[in-house]
């Protein structure tokens, strides 16, 4: 059986739980009303029963011969048609049966007097009569004369159940169409409220790898549905960029992968073509190696690229001073500077003590360090400084006198295969990925890496890295 609470749109489903509720509440909306009714006609009852014996108190009188009896003004009093209507009995205080109206009969009216009835009040109550029929019963205390006796008074309880029941059943009555309505001016507003969605869907079906720049439209209403459009358009903005990126990537990759490749063959293919001499052989070979030690080199880096964006490396934190980790990364790149003639020196606070990866910001330092070594020219200087940043970050900075870099090459250098022309050409023999990972690996522990740089002024590293606890301490 089909849940119309759980249909395919939700409008349709929205619809139904409003009808729903709108059913519900106009349900206890009746219930309510029919009982509020009901206890303001009893309370209408009361009074018009309290009037009644009051009424019937000034008509009684006692015969000549005894009997009780209603007075001459009984006919002329304009209650009396009313008193008709009503059941009637006066009793003895012993029980003993004075007076019944014609409507009560032989009927007894109340049963047996209860101690205390009708004294200093009306005693009003419920009461079965033998026939099974329920009355409204009030008792009254009375003397006429000096004999006392007691006046009930009863009223049908149709009185007051057909009218509440009447009512009930015109409300009841009413709710179909109530509720045809209501789910008709529900499914409208509902599929009006939801037609950004369903532009949103049909926008969001047309949009592709090849159509990313596409954007859902959003509403000129600042509400939940608009908000909703912003964040997807946000995350499109994102994918649109992650897919340029992997696309320029796979490009990029592809040609620096096909550069040594082509290389090899190439000098492989010219060796065979004719003899040549061992030393030949030697250079050719030498060649092919060099060759395949840059493409070894720009695997690796691919492969730790990718371990890093995949959340693959580990990091084993350790607290050490950054001085020293200056100082041995110069001692790895000093034949390189010395084969150029560049000074590379290294000072700076030996007790500045940083918290992270040793071996990650290690190979962060190699790439930068290495990078100044390639692009400053012979005899250039080389200075690598370490410093207290605050409380919380050491300050390591290495400068260059190379050529710089030009302000609108210089926001894109930590981007992967991304080079400069000149004197940051391929040439240098990178790939364009050392500052990619060393950017990477100061990001990794809440560091950063920057890039302060003109045009014939050199360049600046500024690798910003978290102090360890104990010295921020």
């Amino acid at each position: 059986m089909l849940n119309p609470f759980r249909a395919g749109h939700i409008r349709t489903r929205l619809t139904w739980w409003y009808v729903a509720m709108l059913a519900s509440i106009l349900v206890v909306y009746a219930a309510g009303s029919s009982v509020l009714l009901w206890w303001d006609l009893v309370r209408e009852l009361d009074r018009h029963g309290i009037q009644d014996i009051e009424t019937v108190e000034g008509l009684l009188q006692f015969a000549p011969d005894g009997r009780l009896t209603f007075n001459e003004d009984y006919h002329n009093h304009p209650e009396s048609k009313r008193l008709l209507e009503r059941f009637l009995e006066v009793l003895s205080p012993d029980g003993t049966v004075l007076l019944r109206n014609s409507r009560l009969g032989r009927d007894s009216l109340g049963g047996s007097l209860f101690p205390g009835e009708g004294v200093g009040g009306y005693s009003p109550r419920w009461w079965r009569s033998p026939n099974q029929s329920r009355v409204r019963l009030f008792s009254r205390r009375h003397n006429i004369g000096k004999t006392p006796i007691v006046i009930r008074v009863a009223y049908s309880e149709d009185a007051i159940w057909k009218p509440s029941q009447q009512f009930l059943i015109d409300l009841l009555a009413t709710l179909p169409f109530t509720l045809i309505l209501a789910a008709v001016a529900g499914y409208v507003l509902a599929r009006k409220a939801l037609a950004p969605v369903e532009e949103m869907t049909k926008r969001a079906e047309q949009i592709s790898a090849e159509t990313l720049s596409a954007r859902l439209p959003v509403s000129t209403v600042d509400d939940e549905i608009a908000h909703l459009a912003r964040v997807f358009n946000q995350m499109l903005s994102g994918i649109e960029l992650s897919f340029e990126q992997l696309r320029r990537f796979t490009s990029d990759a592809s040609h620096e992968l096909r550069t040594p490749l082509t290389a090899i063959r190439s000098v492989g293919e010219v060796a065979l073509q004719k003899d040549q001499s061992v030393e030949s052989y030697r250079d050719v070979i030498g060649s092919m190696l060099e060759e395949a030690g840059r493409l070894t080199l720009l695997t690796e880096s691919l492969l730790t690229i990718s371990r890093a964006e995949a959340g693959q490396i580990p990091l084993h934190l350790s607290e050490f001073s950054a001085l020293q980790l200056a100082e041995e990364t110069g001692v790895l790149l000093e034949v390189l500077a010395e084969e150029k003639g560049q000074k590379l020196s290294i000072s700076g606070n030996n007790s500045a003590l940083v918290s992270g990866d040793r071996l990650l910001l290690r190979q962060a330092m190699v790439n930068i360090l290495h990078n100044a070594v390639r692009h400053t020219p012979a005899g250039g200087n080389i200075q690598v400084s370490v410093e207290e940043n605050g409380n919380d970050w050491v300050l390591m900075r290495v400068a260059d006198s190379g050529p710089g870099i030009p302000q609108e090459h210089a926001a894109r250098v930590f981007d992967r295969f991304y080079r400069v022309d000149d004197a940051r050409s391929a040439k240098g023999g990178g790939a364009g990925l050392g500052l990619a990972i060393a950017k990477w690996a100061l990001e990794a522990q809440r560091g950063a890496l920057t890039l302060e740089s003109a045009p014939g002024s050199g360049c600046t590293f500024h690798l910003k890295i978290p102090r360890a606890k104990a010295k921020q301490a």
